[in-house]
């Protein structure tokens, strides 16, 4: 089937035989212009992870200390990769924007509707929370380096949510002007992600004095937020070594802009993976090296230790600028990626009936050849989202760590359907280009638990004693919005929601 076909099957049946199945027709929505490298480096530079771990790196500061960033982010790669190689699976059968709510609908014994209704909202929030982290890491981190610069200057909340909006305008404006280059600008991101990557790691190597190596591999703080158990202190400090890998899926909700997805998306989603972690792992390991005072990084007046670290390291506030911005650069262009992934599958879930006035976002603009509405609606709540800021910065921590939180859930669904699958009719599972033979089960359960084991921890308070200010609304919020997706499938789920629509892909795609 050429890549211009208009062949795009409706709702599929009740057996898994439904992914080959094409009884309705429709024209390909979607122009197809990215290929592998630009695939891989879409990947690649939309969970910029090592820039977003020196964003993150308070909460391992605070809660484990250097050890538990060295061996949580070997933990949390080894972790996401068997996520990623067992979600590969499922991408190279069916390769949609839709991704995790589409694999559900076609694993679920029963109750197949429901929980692939539940799923797409859960998966949908979660990303619209993940595209805040960011224009937030950015927009406050500009406002570090102001302190850094005058340190009389007072952080006031407002002001970094209007430079969070200022980082997010650009990238809005290119997805709708100027989505042919995002391939190039995919591209180029990919080879900045990588080279500015040695050239800080040799500036903090040249010039800073170096510790030792116990400081680096056996250095374990569980004094500073008052959880006395190792065990749990290790587990909330993840949370910065988690985080930057979270959105694994994001390549997925491309895939009907990928060219030859069965098999570019799967691989891509790997090496994405892969890339990422070795690179965060050298990242972090050379800032352990090389950062000086423990205290005044954990309590810097910037609200980032990287930032304070960078400034130990070179004893220059213009050195600082220039490593700052070669992790925010990549992190900004990451924002691209993220607003694109994320409204595809946006449009997706309203293709499907899944979204309130679902006919209104899931049109296509003739002109522009993108879901010109649902990429409004993703950014009007970003923009929405933003305001919490104001009003307590607890509360807006929490939001991110939620879209980690709720993207764990939307992979462990799917995972754990697989597994039920694997073990009861194995026959109907299809084989996609993507296979991991005998050690399918295997990987699927490692990374079931480990899915598992970051959801548990995840919503954990970052310090005792907990307070209004402090207290970690992940849980609750997500909460609250599993409630709104049950309430809504109530009043209008049932109703309207069929299940995915189903379109084969051919080898040529």
């Amino acid at each position: 089937m050429k890549s211009e076909s208009v062949v795009r099957s409706g709702q599929a049946g009740s057996r898994n035989g439904g992914y080959e199945s094409a009884t309705m027709r429709q024209k390909q929505q979607l122009e197809r212009y990215l290929n592998f490298f630009s695939s891989v480096a879409f990947s690649a530079c939309l969970l910029a992870t090592w820039e977003s771990a020196g964003g993150s790196l308070l909460s391992g500061l605070y809660n484990g200390g250097p050890a538990a960033i060295v061996y949580g982010m070997i933990l949390s790669t080894v972790g996401n990769l068997t996520i990623a190689c067992s979600l590969a699976e499922l991408a190279s059968l069916h390769p949609t924007a839709g991704a995790q709510y589409h694999w559900s609908y076609f694993l679920a014994p029963r109750g197949r509707r429901f929980i692939s209704f539940f799923q797409g909202w859960v998966t949908v929030f979660s990303w619209s929370a993940l595209v805040c982290i960011a224009p937030y890491f950015i927009g406050t981190q500009i406002q570090g380096l102001v302190v850094l610069a005058h340190p009389d200057y007072e952080l006031v909340r407002w002001r970094g949510t209007l430079l969070m909006w200022a980082v997010a305008i650009i990238p809005i404006l290119i997805n709708i002007f100027a989505r042919r280059v995002l391939g190039a600008i995919e591209v180029a991101a990919g080879i900045m992600h990588v080279i500015f990557l040695p050239v800080t790691i040799a500036v903090f190597v040249i010039l800073a004095p170096r510790n030792p190596d116990s400081f680096v591999w056996e250095t374990f703080v569980g004094g500073l937020s008052g959880w006395k158990d190792s065990g749990v202190v290790f587990s909330i400090g993840l949370l910065g070594v988690i985080t930057p890998l979270a959105g694994l899926d994001g390549v997925i909700h491309m895939a009907e802009e990928v060219k030859n997805a069965k098999v570019v998306v799967p691989r891509s989603m790997i090496l994405g993976t892969m890339i990422n972690g070795t690179l965060a792992f050298a990242y972090l390991i050379a800032v352990l090296y090389c950062m000086g005072d423990y205290t005044e990084a954990v309590l810097s007046p910037t609200g980032y230790p990287i930032i304070t670290i960078a400034y130990q390291a070179t004893g220059s506030k213009a050195a600082t600028y220039v490593l700052m911005a070669m992790g925010m650069l990549p992190g900004w262009i990451a924002l691209f990626n993220g607003l694109a992934s994320v409204t595809r599958l946006t449009w997706a879930f309203a293709r499907d009936n899944g979204l309130p006035f679902s006919d209104f976002f899931a049109r296509v603009d003739p002109t522009y050849k993108i879901p010109l509405r649902a990429l409004f609606l993703v950014a009007s709540c970003m923009f929405a989202l933003s305001f919490i800021q104001i009003g307590s910065t607890a509360a807006f921590n929490a939001i991110l760590s939620l879209s980690t939180l709720g993207l764990y859930i939307s992979y462990l669904i799917p995972l754990v359907l697989l597994v039920f699958k694997r073990f009861t009719a194995p026959q109907d599972i299809p084989r996609g280009t993507f296979s991991l033979g005998k050690w399918g089960l295997p990987m699927n359960l490692l990374s079931i638990l480990f899915a598992t084991y970051f959801v548990i921890f995840l919503p954990f308070p970052s310090a005792l004693p907990v307070t209004a200010e402090n207290m970690n609304y992940a849980g609750p919020v997500l909460g609250f919005v599993m409630l709104f997706a049950c309430g809504d499938w109530i009043v209008r789920g049932r109703h309207k929601w069929e299940g995915p629509t189903m379109r084969p892909y051919a080898r040529e795609e």
